[in-house]
């Protein structure tokens, strides 16, 4: 079951016209702290991210299962399953929560370090085309606000400044 804390978030995301990409990542987040608190492991990052969308998922945020060639077809079921299981709240089977969270007991911790995650996102925004990913960060522009928009401008410049030399 998610913290009270990250629902509010993700209601929060959501009351601000975010996508649900955005509000699923503070379930992500939560999970990365679990991790780094001890809480319990992962075996990659990958699956630390996974665990993070399923629970989104079972709370109601509509986030879609991966298309066709991102996912296994096992994957995609699942992600499936859990969008209707987050419409309908249900109490989870004991035996299976608890051999679950046996099992990550077991998973190591290094799955939350920055390092690992910094290789995961760089790997993933290695499959991913510049178009892609120019288009993400326009649609992050919107959500941002003034503020940090001239804060992130400021950003770029200096990097663009760095590169030149």
């Amino acid at each position: 079951m998610p913290e009270k804390e990250t629902l509010e978030r993700a209601e929060q995301d959501a009351r601000e016209g975010k996508s649900p990409s955005t509000q699923a990542g503070e379930f992500v987040r939560e999970e990365i702290h679990h991790i780094r608190e001890g809480k319990h492991g992962a075996k990659s990052t990958k699956q630390a991210i996974a665990i993070g969308l399923s629970k989104a998922r079972r709370s109601g945020v509509k986030l879609r299962a991966p298309k066709k060639g991102a996912a296994s077809a096992r994957t995609r079921s699942q992600a499936a399953r859990e969008l209707r299981r987050g419409r309908v709240r249900r109490k989870p089977s004991q035996k299976r929560s608890r051999a679950t969270s046996r099992a990550l007991k077991r998973e190591g911790r290094s799955a939350a370090s920055r390092r690992s995650l910094a290789s995961h996102a760089r790997s993933t925004a290695r499959k991913r085309g510049s178009a892609a990913r120019s288009r993400s960060a326009r649609k992050a522009v919107l959500t941002k606000g003034s503020r940090r928009r001239s804060q992130s401008a400021r950003k770029a410049a200096r990097t663009r400044a760095a590169s030149r030399r």
